[in-house]
């Protein structure tokens, strides 16, 4: 049961919806979202020097009580020690171009409210990493959740899984 859950990583590809369910979470289970693309990234997309990203989420993941969203491979396996619940978001090549696109007509030119300073954008190298993502970094997720077989990991292969248990945990949808 997640309510009994402290630490929680939520893991996935571009469009999955990791920022709306780690948000949702947090409102639900008071505690702390932190949007790795939000550390990642600074103000007009700069992006933070990777040592200096990293340092800051190996701190996040000292704290008593937290809920990370993102992906990135450098500090991914210690956040999986470290967490109490994974969330898997292994969505198919589809859905994951069908949300980036769906996030990007909805929010186009808005201030995303994960990164301040970046506005919601759309461009090649984008949308050919989002259709690579399962073979590179999709594979490299599962390694390093097979080496945790300890951990309690939720897997869910479509929004509607998700929306599922969502249900069933908080007994309302998710927000977006």
């Amino acid at each position: 049961m997640i309510k009994n859950m402290n630490k929680i990583s939520i893991i996935g590809g571009p469009g999955t919806g990791k920022t709306t369910l780690g948000d949702n979470l947090s409102k639900e289970l008071k505690i702390p979202v932190y949007h790795l693309d939000g550390i990642h990234h600074l103000e007009n997309w700069k992006t933070r020097d990777s040592k200096e990203r990293d340092e800051i989420i190996l701190k996040i993941i000292e704290e008593s009580k937290w809920i990370i969203d993102g992906t990135y491979k450098s500090t991914l396996e210690e956040r999986v020690k470290s967490s109490d619940m994974v969330i898997f978001l292994n969505y198919s090549m589809v859905a994951r171009l069908k949300g980036i696109f769906s996030r990007y007509l909805k929010n186009r030119g808005k201030e995303k409210k994960e990164i301040p300073g970046c506005k919601e954008k759309m461009d090649f190298t984008f949308i050919k990493f989002t259709i690579s993502w399962n073979k590179t970094k999709g594979y490299e997720i599962k390694e390093i959740l097979k080496k945790h077989k300890d951990k309690n990991v939720l897997v869910f292969k479509n929004r509607a899984e998700l929306k599922k248990w969502y249900k069933k945990e908080f007994n309302k949808t998710i927000e977006k």
